[in-house]
């Protein structure tokens, strides 16, 4: 397989619309983009005002007239049919990511695909048969009535899931797992440039699952306002977004009037410590993943934070590390580094390196388009050092293959520099001191964060960030609440609540 071959597997082009196979009510399709080539490899439907008007009827009937909500059991066997159903296409959801996406075929064997697979929809699927849906408090007395009380778990509603491109299939799992596993309905908004993958889960799912028609719909579409009515509309309960902070920000702006709940996971300037009696041979080849899909990742460690004592060295190294950096076409499995999404974030990416060569960082490796990539959206693998950390590539999200190095003096300057961001999305730390590793981890403030190489990546692992990073937790028992609403009931009649 080659980036540079046309596709030979079949996709998916219709919308998944209360349990129909569909195009756009006027016919619209958007083209799909081969970043690595920059060619068009295909169509996806290109909804309009109607389509997402039925989308958001079909959810609404089917959490408000159907069982659904209310049949655990269905649910897990569900979730358990749409697992066995993906992995039927397995491989060829492999190579559909790699041509829309441009994901690095290596990268599917890790979050593109296999891990978030996994468990992603098997875990909520156990773990809401073991959730207390319902407890008892002590009977209370007020008033001269003696009342039983209950609380009770039940689900928020109709969810909005709009997926990003980056990683979307991984991302779109996360999300409809612990959403339909509580019992609610969803539309799906897919990436306008990403919409292969979400179709393909649509059609598996209304062919080979028993969820019933309108708890799950995909939508695609390339209008900004289309996709706006998702965040508007009242019939919609819930938003849960993953994607670029401005954009968080909008859905917080626009569902204030339906005050919707939201979930909100949004942008990352990750840093990576290496403190002063750190392993240099295990700490800086984990400096690489600042480039891993070409940086296009929220928890990717973009900044380097370096022990001023091992500074020196270890930029020397970090500059040979970079230099070996695979990069190209995404389907050579040797590749590490594949393409950016559009030509539009290429020169986006572009824009920010210049900004760090004028503002005075050092321009150690990479910073260019390279020669041997003619064609696609490629930015060579890129590094920065003596980079001040109040710089513009230190403080923004660049979303492109660009680390940036910064020396500091002791501990508590590393977390200082670390949390001197208006994110907090994750980090990481290398030492050989449990005692300083815990110190710098409980320090920095971020959602999670990982020592010498340990990896939190599970559905059963809570994720999100602190700042503008977002609110709330997508993963673990705080992602399953994140869905749920709870009431209390209190009663003078015994009731059996199931």
């Amino acid at each position: 397989m080659s980036a540079t071959q046309p596709v030979s597997y079949d996709h998916e082009e219709r919308m998944l619309l209360d349990g129909q196979l569909r195009a756009a009510r006027d016919g619209a399709t958007l083209a799909v983009t081969n970043p690595a080539t920059g060619e068009t490899i295909g169509c996806a439907a290109d909804a309009g005002a109607t389509d997402m008007d039925e989308a958001i009827a079909a959810a609404r009937r089917a959490f408000d007239t159907t069982s659904w909500s209310t049949d655990v059991e269905l649910r897990q066997r569900c979730l358990r049919q749409l697992h066995a159903a993906i992995m039927s296409e397995v491989e060829d959801l492999r190579a559909e990511l790699v041509a829309e996406v441009g994901a690095p075929l290596v990268t599917t064997y890790m979050a593109q695909l296999d891990w978030p697979l996994s468990d992603g929809l098997g875990w909520p699927a156990q773990a809401v048969g073991e959730l207390s849906w319902h407890r008892t408090l002590p009977d209370s007395s007020l008033m001269g009535v003696t009342s039983m009380r209950h609380v009770i778990k039940e689900p928020v509603g109709v969810v909005a899931g709009i997926i990003p491109w980056n990683f979307p299939f991984e991302i779109l799992i996360n999300k409809l797992g612990p959403i339909l596993a509580t019992g609610n309905t969803v539309i799906i908004k897919a990436a306008s440039e990403t919409p292969w993958n979400a179709l393909r889960i649509g059609r598996l799912i209304a062919e080979q699952t028993d969820i019933p028609a309108g708890v799950v719909n995909i939508i695609t579409t390339a209008d900004n306002a289309v996709a706006q009515r998702l965040i508007t509309d009242p019939r919609v309960d819930m938003v849960s977004f993953t994607g670029s902070t401005r954009t968080g920000q909008l859905i917080v702006e626009r569902s204030a009037s339906t005050f919707k709940r939201l979930l909100l996971e949004l942008g990352g300037k990750s840093a990576g410590i290496i403190l002063d009696d750190a392993d240099l041979d295990a700490a800086l080849p984990s400096a690489m993943s600042a480039c891993m899909h070409a940086g296009q990742g929220c928890a990717l460690p973009t900044r380097l934070l370096v022990a001023r004592s091992r500074y020196d060295d270890a930029v020397a190294r970090l500059e040979q590390v970079y230099a070996a950096i695979p990069y190209g076409d995404p389907a050579d499995p040797g590749v590490f580094c594949g393409p950016l999404i559009t030509e539009k974030q290429r020169r986006t990416v572009l824009e920010y390196i210049a900004a760090g060569v004028a503002e005075g960082a050092k321009l150690v490796v990479g910073g260019k388009i390279p020669d041997d990539q003619p064609r696609g959206y490629f930015v060579q693998p890129t590094l920065f050092a003596d980079v001040d950390n109040s710089s513009t590539i230190s403080q923004s999200e660049i979303f492109g293959p660009v680390l940036s190095v910064t020396p500091f003096d002791d501990d508590a300057d590393a977390v200082r520099i670390a949390n001197d961001s208006v994110y907090g999305l994750s980090g990481n730390v290398f030492t050989t001191s449990p005692d300083r590793a815990l110190s710098v981890a409980r320090g920095v403030r971020t959602g999670s964060f990982m020592v010498n190489g340990g990896m939190f990546y599970s559905a059963d692992s809570p994720y999100g960030g602190y700042k503008h990073s977002g609110i709330g937790r997508q993963g673990g028992l705080e992602g399953l609440e994140t869905y749920l609403e709870t009431k209390a009931v209190a009663t003078t009649l015994p009731l059996e609540i199931r």
